[in-house]
């Protein structure tokens, strides 16, 4: 069995795929994608993945995209303890949780990690040659929103409401956590895998201090990224000058987070 990643470090759905490959202690042939130099929008990938985004697995000869579809294939196809929670009810549940990344989080994890963070990469730049590069985003809808984080940073009007969304989402995971130490069901899942990539980025980006008064969140973030699994998917895959942006950047806003939560 032989599976080909394509992947980029810093990518919340790349470590969400790594995280399922090491909880399976599955070997892949690792092809790793620079997203700043835009090695995602060149031809010979864009055959594999026309959406341009990462990750895309080759398993045996049969490309699989969408981090969430990848996730739950593989935990299907490899060996291994269930990832997809026993009995339907609880694999509903998981569902549900793992749906809300793509309606509509991952979205916004882009945006605050945009405005914090990466855009810096580019005002680096001549602008120019930043706009040349958000110019090649597909989706107008994106690229449009993405040229506005890049112009105006936390000041872009799409912040605000992705650091609530986010602060709904804790207090969603607070809530389920009271039940239970694993989001769906009584045992871990595809669910806390596919959020945990999520909730790191917040830490990064020095936004711990959203589940301060959610001991919950705080217990199954700090069971999740000591897991074996999840620290392999971590371990040299990581751009340290940008992850040392997200921290140094993170906490320069952090004011105007509290001042947006306060409201």
């Amino acid at each position: 069995m032989t599976i080909e990643l394509y992947h980029a470090g810093v990518s919340v759905c790349s470590e969400k795929v790594r995280i399922v490959l090491n909880e399976r202690g599955q070997e892949f042939v690792s092809h790793q994608l620079d997203l700043r130099g835009g090695d995602q929008q060149k031809p010979e990938y864009l055959k594999l993945n026309p959406n341009g985004v990462v990750p895309t697995i080759v398993h045996d000869g049969t490309v699989l995209i969408e981090s969430n579809v990848i996730a739950e294939y593989l935990a299907e196809v490899l060996p291994g303890p269930s990832l997809t929670t026993n009995g339907p009810v609880s694999r509903a549940q998981m569902r549900v949780w793992t749906k809300q990344l793509d309606e509509g989080i991952h979205q916004l994890t882009s945006v605050i990690s945009f405005a914090i963070g990466f855009r810096h990469q580019l005002l680096a730049k001549p602008r120019d040659e930043a706009l040349m590069v958000l110019n090649k985003i597909p989706d107008p809808f994106r690229r449009e929103r993405q040229i506005d984080v890049y112009e105006k940073g936390v000041d872009s009007s799409h912040f605000a409401p992705a650091i609530l969304r986010f602060e709904k989402m804790l207090g969603d995971m607070q809530a389920s956590l009271e039940k239970g130490p694993w989001l769906a069901g009584k045992d871990m899942s595809l669910a806390d895998i596919a959020f945990t990539p999520y909730v790191n980025r917040l830490d990064q980006l020095q936004l711990a201090h959203m589940w301060d008064t959610r001991p919950k969140v705080a217990a199954w973030f700090e069971t999740m990224r000591n897991r074996p699994a999840v620290k392999l998917a971590y371990d040299g895959w990581m751009v340290k000058p940008v992850i040392d942006t997200m921290r140094d950047k993170g906490a320069e806003v952090t004011p105007r987070v509290k001042q947006i939560l306060a409201r």
